[in-house]
């Protein structure tokens, strides 16, 4: 038979009464706020970055290459997942790394150029489109790409392509060529075609061999296709959607 010390009252349970006030005073420590708020940002950043890496990111333009479809400044969705796919077609609008090295190389450092980049990848902040390019898909794997016929059209696997991305009284291409894009690779224009150094300017002499390397290959790896860009987000009185798949609905498969 046990007894109790003498002195001191029996040991018990918190009852729930208890309980209830001694969350509630944990709740109104400051610590605790903090902790919460910290738990909250973790998460949000975790799951941005996560949309940002596998589903949607956003990038702004800066050049006028893609005019009048794309103004300078322009905010837009790119979905990641049409890159994980392969789901890539004549017309897209598709972002994409320098994998050519087609841009001069980006010297920007310190804090800020940090900071920058670590919005970025959260997807806090819109790429800024230093490294990367918006060009439309002309060209898939096998195709025949020539420019330009007798009515002065670019024409794809041998069917003539009307263009009505194109700025009015925009010629299709001021330079000549015809090239058979190879295995694993895209051939783009931009769709302001006199101010877009686009797979036109990277020739080499023989454009059907790679074998040059860097700014000389005009051909871009798939593996370089960031993603779609499926449409313009901000300004708010630029919204509309991109892509123009039924410009070239007529062309057939490579042979």
């Amino acid at each position: 038979m046990s007894a109790h010390l003498p002195g001191r009252a029996p040991m018990h349970l918190p009852s729930r009464r208890e309980a209830i006030a001694r969350e509630r005073a944990a709740r109104r420590s400051p610590l605790a706020w903090l902790r919460e708020i910290g738990i909250i940002l973790l998460v949000a950043f975790c799951v941005s970055a996560l949309l940002r890496a596998f589903i949607v990111q956003v990038f702004w333009i800066p050049s006028p290459s893609m005019a009048d479809t794309l103004s300078v400044n322009d905010r837009i969705s790119v979905s990641r997942i049409s890159a994980w796919v392969g789901d890539v077609q004549r017309g897209d609008v598709v972002v994409f790394d320098d994998a050519n090295g087609w841009l001069q190389p980006d010297e920007s450092e310190g804090f800020a150029a940090f900071i920058r980049k670590i919005g970025e990848f959260s997807g806090f902040v819109p790429a800024d489109g230093k490294q990367i390019l918006v060009k439309r898909v002309i060209g898939l794997p096998g195709d025949r790409v020539e420019c330009c016929s007798a009515s002065n059209k670019v024409s794809v696997n041998g069917v003539e392509i009307t263009e009505p991305y194109l700025p009015p009284g925009t010629i299709p291409s001021t330079i000549s060529f015809d090239v058979v894009v190879p295995e694993g690779h895209v051939w783009v224009m931009g769709d302001n075609r006199s101010n877009s150094s686009d797979s036109r300017y990277h020739m080499p002499d023989d454009p059907n061999v790679i074998t040059s390397t860097g700014s000389q290959n005009p051909f871009i790896p798939l593996s370089a296709i960031v993603g779609r860009a499926n449409a313009v987000i901000w300004p708010s009185d630029h919204w509309r959607g991109l892509g123009d798949r039924e410009v070239f609905a007529s062309v057939p498969d490579p042979q």
